[in-house]
């Protein structure tokens, strides 16, 4: 992999609304652009299993389970599932989960493992889980939000993984749509959100490489896979690197996501929610092809 490989162009990102504003903050507080150089490296972790998928997309439950373990422990660092859990759910917590309920939805199986999994190690009751996909009501009442997108290119905003998973959270989701879509980071900073989403973990098992508005089987293909971390721009630049590579893959050379997703390197230099940059990203690879993105 090519840690140096743009994910857009300057361009691009000087197409977005954003621009004004990032180029205002690198130039006028010296002391940010200090920071940004010195930001520590972020860590996505891939899991992926060859059979957790048959021919018909029938889901092996056995071995998503053992991908879930899997991934909350090398996210965590913690030696063993209970622990691993317990790490990013307390006790007191009342859990929102956020799947993706379009274009490639996130795979029923995985909302309901996970939920298991937390009520299982960490001893919640269902009533303490709930879904909070929607209005900006369902993440007040939360105190953690696990975030559980699939992964996918989208027609109006280039990629509609990680960041645009909490564009209902916004009240109005057409102003996140076009050049407008470099605003998505904000929404991550409502008072209803911010400093909530203990785990970002992308549903990678049958991923979309290009943008809809219908899902088409043609640009889909069995990855097999869980991508996950605590960083939401690092994880979307890491789904956003496979889409890209899968894209080229099947052209035979570069094939640019249209509109091109400036929000990914907006919501690292704008709004400061992690790194877009591959020299500060680490991925770690476990189970299948596990040397490959693609």
């Amino acid at each position: 992999m090519n840690k140096h490989h743009p994910l857009i162009t300057r361009r691009d990102f000087l197409k977005g609304t954003a621009a004004a504003t990032l180029a205002a903050s690198l130039s006028c507080n010296p002391l940010e652009s200090i920071a940004a150089a010195i930001k520590p490296v972020s860590t996505v972790t891939i899991v992926r299993d060859e059979k957790v998928l048959d021919r018909n997309q029938t889901v092996n439950m056995a071995a998503l389970q053992q991908m879930l373990d899997q991934t909350v422990i090398h996210v965590t660092g913690m030696s063993d599932v209970n622990k691993a859990w317990n790490h990013i759910i307390r006790t007191d917590d009342v859990v929102g989960l956020v799947p993706t309920p379009h274009l490639n939805p996130t795979h029923d199986e995985l909302v309901g493992l996970v939920k298991a999994s937390i009520m299982q190690e960490v001893g919640l009751d269902g009533e303490h889980i709930i879904m909070a996909q929607g209005g900006v009501r369902r993440p007040r009442k939360c105190t953690a939000l696990i975030a559980m997108p699939g992964l996918k290119a989208h027609w109006l905003t280039g990629t509609g993984t990680v960041l645009k998973n909490y564009i209902m959270y916004s009240g109005a989701p057409t102003r996140y749509h076009g050049a407008k879509s470099a605003k998505l980071g904000e929404i991550w900073l409502k008072s209803e959100v911010k400093d909530k989403t203990r785990l970002i973990l992308v549903d990678a098992l049958y991923p979309l490489c290009d943008k809809g508005p219908q899902p088409d089987p043609r640009y889909q293909w069995h990855y097999n896979g869980l991508i996950a971390g605590t960083d939401p721009v690092a994880v979307e630049t890491v789904g956003l690197k496979i889409i890209t590579e899968k894209r080229k893959l099947l052209r035979g050379e570069p094939w640019p996501l249209q509109p091109p997703p400036i929000c990914v390197e907006a919501a690292d230099k704008v709004y400061g929610l992690g790194n877009s940059d591959w020299a500060k990203i680490k991925v770690n690879h476990f189970g299948w092809d596990e040397s490959l993105l693609v």
